[in-house]
């Protein structure tokens, strides 16, 4: 099953600071598109707990926060920062 991606405001902005600042341009695109990728199939298997229904996945050089709304086939991506 398919699942639909949404990153809130600030989480895309962070991406886009994150993005602008960083010398690995290709790696940050590289990985969010992998981010998205991973979590349009089964989303509640991915990552770790972190608390309630939020779960963590890091696709270095980025590590998402993001929630899962199963019935509504909706992931929102809450945080996005570096992880090295």
């Amino acid at each position: 099953m398919t699942f639909t991606v949404i990153w809130i405001p600030a989480a895309e902005d962070a991406l886009s600071a994150l993005w602008t600042a960083g010398p690995d341009r290709s790696s940050i695109s590289a990985a969010a598109d992998r981010i998205d990728r991973l979590l349009r199939h089964d989303p509640q298997l991915l990552g770790v707990p972190l608390f309630d229904t939020v779960r963590g996945l890091a696709i270095a050089p980025l590590a998402v926060e993001f929630e899962t709304l199963e019935q509504d086939r909706l992931v929102y991506v809450l945080s996005v920062f570096r992880t090295s």
